[in-house]
């Protein structure tokens, strides 16, 4: 099969407090943790574009504004990204772009990844 997930308790320097969340850390079998890249098909400058805007929670009008695109392109593009992450939603294709690692987690507005956009 493969590697169970396993937990491993974590200890700080300061006092340690077992009901935190953070005081548990999830180890993952390896076949989870290969790279994203290979369960995500690249995505082109456009869709990652159109992928942060959606993040970064601007409509469908605002980002037609500042891509420079019709508000059918900018809906064209979404449908694309949603059927391409099967995903029934605006909020839950930035929840599984999340997941699979396409996003610089420590950034705002969230920007892609430049290993999941394919060189054209």
């Amino acid at each position: 099969m493969g590697d169970p997930v396993q937990l491993r308790r974590l200890a700080s320097r300061s006092e340690w407090d077992p009901h935190r969340r953070d005081a548990v850390e999830l180890i993952l079998p390896a076949a989870v943790t290969r790279s994203p890249r290979r369960r995500v098909p690249p995505l082109n400058d456009r869709d990652a574009s159109i992928l942060e805007g959606v993040a970064s929670g601007a409509s469908s009008v605002q980002l037609a504004a500042s891509l420079f695109l019709s508000q059918q392109g900018v809906s064209y593009h979404i449908g694309r990204l949603l059927r391409r992450f099967r995903v029934p939603n605006r909020t839950a294709l930035v929840g599984r772009a999340y997941s699979l690692g396409i996003f610089d987690s420590g950034s705002w507005p969230p920007k892609v990844l430049r290993e999941f956009v394919a060189d054209e």
